[in-house]
């Protein structure tokens, strides 16, 4: 096949087959838009377009790894045993009010080890994505460049992203995005220096989490979670 991104066969699969969903997504954004005074309305059609998202993905998804399993925040499905597609639709409450900012997630594992990851937000058509041991990159407009963290380290300098419900201390110029793949990535691209949230949907930030990692930067997940360039303590 034509590879449309610097990387893997594989890797360019996963991202045909997000295109193809992310085209019916952008139909059902235009359908949210119109439901915005009946919020309970738009929940509902959200919650059905991210079931599709699954259901339409994952015909494409097994054609790359056929024994592969499934694990979404819905749905987990048994494989091999080796291999697994993790996605997810993050920042759908962003999607439920017809805001832009929301993003599928797709991982694929193998062994327990994330191998490839792609982070694709459909409105504006871009890519963030990685392979272990090759760095990270964003797409857009047919053009695929290195992304690497930031180098800042001093609190007043610093953008954080927030997506937590405790009181604590925040540092710098505080962000809530509402979508914490992006979070992520954009910690990978240096537009945050880190992210800090309560606990996660493991298929959430799967592939976040080689992204951000192969951008330099280092991810713990404890009690809660915490991304950053690698120079930041929080």
């Amino acid at each position: 096949m034509e590879l449309l991104i610097k990387g893997s066969t594989e890797l360019n699969k996963m991202f045909l087959a997000l295109q193809r969903t992310a085209s019916g997504l952008r139909r059902d954004f235009g359908e949210v838009e119109n439901l915005q005074q009946s919020l309970r309305g738009a929940r509902d059609f959200v919650q059905k377009a991210s079931a599709r998202i699954e259901e339409s993905i994952l015909s494409d998804l097994l054609l790359v790894r056929p024994s592969a399993g499934l694990l979404t925040p819905n749905v987990s499905r048994a494989g091999d045993g080796r291999d697994e597609f993790v996605l997810s639709l993050s920042g759908a409450s962003n999607f439920v009010r017809a805001n832009p900012h929301f993003a599928i997630s797709l991982a694929l594992r193998s062994n327990d080890e994330t191998k490839i990851a792609l982070i694709y937000s459909p409105i504006d058509e871009r890519l963030y994505y990685a392979e272990s041991g090759r760095g990270a990159y964003v797409f857009s407009a047919y053009h695929s460049a290195r992304i690497k963290v930031s180098n800042l380290s001093e609190p007043s300098e610093l953008t954080v992203a927030y997506n937590t419900s405790d009181s604590r201390p925040l540092v710098g110029d505080v962000r809530r995005t509402g979508c914490p793949a992006l979070d992520l990535a954009w910690v990978a691209a240096g537009k945050f220096d880190a992210f800090v949230s309560d606990v996660l949907d493991f298929a959430e930030i799967a592939a976040g989490d080689l992204i951000l990692r192969e951008a330099g930067g280092k991810i713990e997940m404890m009690a809660d979670l915490v991304a950053t360039n690698g120079k930041v303590e929080l």
